[in-house]
């Protein structure tokens, strides 16, 4: 059965995904179309790419998480080169080495550029700090002057994936310059509302969604305690993060979204071990496992 799917944001906490897509496709679901922020992006794309859980599962044994961190090279001492990067470069790291990555895994199974998948398949969350505003790629990219089916998915799910302040942001030409382009987590880690947009234009035919979000329920997260500069500023951060796609979860009354609870591990945690990867992965499995026993879709 085809359906259409949402993957949350969550950095490293995406291994959790990987599990739950190995659930749906047990189950003999299939995702026609598939949107995604961040980590959420990128299994996205393997999954439209044609890559099974499995697959996937073998790419990420594969790797060393820390390949990713790619600081430029200096003299200087790292511990004073980070800061300067931080300052000029806008991030710690380069994240050319996620995107060299993705080309590679992507172009594996025929897939470059957006002309290489579906029209409408796949689309993905960024956030553009010049113009202040969320961009939907790649529909939006025409607003830059691009023209979608030309432009890389890889790179779309790099922008995506740009942690501010961690990675250095993409860089977007336009005709009236240069745009600053940072994760799409800022402004909506779980896009699920462009599906509810699509039924609304009657753009969509009457396949199910299904929503994998990083997260416990609303309901169910502990309050906040601000009792410093630093808290309010992780509280500002994910608030910002949450308070769009919240009111959307709540019109849906939560009944297509499987919930995986992460909070315990850091979105930067790059030096993971295998046993709390595996861990993920079998916690995400699960969780879908269950929801999907009594899914009324």
């Amino acid at each position: 059965m085809y359906i259409d799917g949402v993957f949350s944001g969550g950095g490293i906490k995406g291994f959790a995904l990987i599990g739950a897509f190995k659930a749906i496709e047990m189950k003999g679901f299939k995702f026609k179309r598939l949107a995604g922020t961040s980590a959420g992006s990128i299994i996205s794309a393997f999954v439209i790419a044609g890559y099974t859980a499995d697959e996937i599962l073998e790419m990420m044994e594969e790797i060393d998480l820390k390949m990713f961190l790619d600081e430029r090279k200096s003299l200087i001492p790292f511990s004073l080169t980070k800061w300067l990067s931080l300052y000029w470069n806008l991030g710690l790291y380069k994240g050319n080495k996620l995107e060299e990555w993705l080309v590679m895994k992507l172009k594996d199974k025929g897939i470059v550029t957006f002309a290489d998948i579906p029209k409408g398949s796949f689309r993905v969350i960024a956030s553009d700090l010049t113009n202040g505003r969320l961009i939907v790629l790649p529909d939006d990219l025409h607003k830059y002057g691009i023209h979608p089916e030309s432009f890389s998915v890889a790179r779309a799910v790099r922008m995506s994936c740009s942690l501010p302040y961690f990675f250095e942001p993409v860089r977007l030409a336009s005709s009236t310059g240069t745009n600053i382009i940072v994760d799409g987590g800022v402004l909506s880690n779980f896009p699920i509302w462009l599906f509810q947009h699509d039924k609304k234009t009657n753009k969509t035919k009457s396949r199910p969604v299904l929503g994998i979000k990083l997260s416990m329920k609303e309901t169910e997260r502990p309050k906040r305690k601000i009792n410093n500069a630093i808290e309010l500023f992780s509280a500002l951060f994910e608030t910002m993060k949450d308070a769009h796609d919240s009111r959307h979860i709540s019109s849906r009354h939560e009944k297509d979204i499987i919930f995986i609870p992460v909070d315990d591990i850091v979105t930067t945690e790059f030096s993971l071990d295998e046993e709390k990867k595996l861990a993920l992965i079998e916690l995400g499995e699960k969780r879908t496992i269950e929801f999907l026993k009594t899914w009324t879709y």
